[in-house]
């Protein structure tokens, strides 16, 4: 089963600056994509997954105004504009009643002050002896509270508005090694889960579909779904 394995990271204050860019760069790429989508949606035309993209990142890098998108690795582009067709379709289809349960608020738009993230596949980072590289960011420093159990197919790497930065990996775990879950801490979880479909709603990084045991620095357990 996929599970999420959370750590604290140390980026030094180059690496934080250039973390600041990351942010913003994919923070726009993503409010650009759902504005391009309202607009479109609005004058009753359709515009296809990858002709979005190429507007948002690949165009919108010659454009005087948005040159600076450059300096983000394109992998955390490419994420962040699928994070807001995701948001965006997941509320599309609620209202239409394709998408079960709860329903979906409409997509917000990511602010500059708060909690950060990006999210990167495997060509965009590594663990490199026992640093985490990042694409455009360099080898920063983790404090590995447990090995991963396997290789993770992407990370997410948050920064607190306290000034502390994580690094969320996906991973495959054998469910068998999962530890039990007290009735204390299962109530948590059902609000967890909760927590975590709404953020997938909005955009968040928790996958539509997929299980993931999430498991904390200090070894705890949440189920999200």
């Amino acid at each position: 089963m996929k599970a999420r394995y959370r750590y604290r990271i140390y980026p030094s204050p180059g690496q934080q600056q250039a973390l600041a860019r990351v942010f913003g760069c994919a923070r726009v790429v993503f409010n650009d994509s759902l504005r391009l989508r309202e607009a479109r949606h609005a004058g009753g035309k359709k515009l296809s997954d990858a002709e979005v993209q190429r507007r948002v990142i690949t165009l919108a890098k010659l454009a005087p105004e948005r040159a600076w998108l450059a300096e983000a690795p394109s992998v955390a582009l490419v994420q962040a504009c699928q994070d807001a067709r995701r948001a965006y379709r997941n509320w599309f289809d609620s209202l239409s009643g394709r998408r079960k349960g709860r329903k979906v608020g409409h997509p917000r738009f990511r602010r500059k002050h708060g909690r950060q993230s990006i999210r990167l596949t495997r060509n965009g980072f590594g663990v490199r002896g026992g640093r985490l590289y990042l694409a455009k960011v360099g080898e920063v420093r983790v404090r590995w509270s447990r090995p991963l159990p396997s290789e993770p197919s992407s990370v997410t790497v948050i920064g607190e508005p306290d000034g502390r930065y994580y690094a969320s990996f996906v991973v495959d775990r054998d469910p068998a090694l999962l530890p039990t879950v007290s009735r204390e801490n299962a109530a948590r979880n059902i609000l967890a889960a909760g927590r975590a479909e709404r953020l997938n709603a909005c955009g968040g990084d928790v996958r539509p579909g997929h299980a993931l045991a999430v498991v904390g620095e200090a070894g705890t357990h949440r189920s999200a779904t």
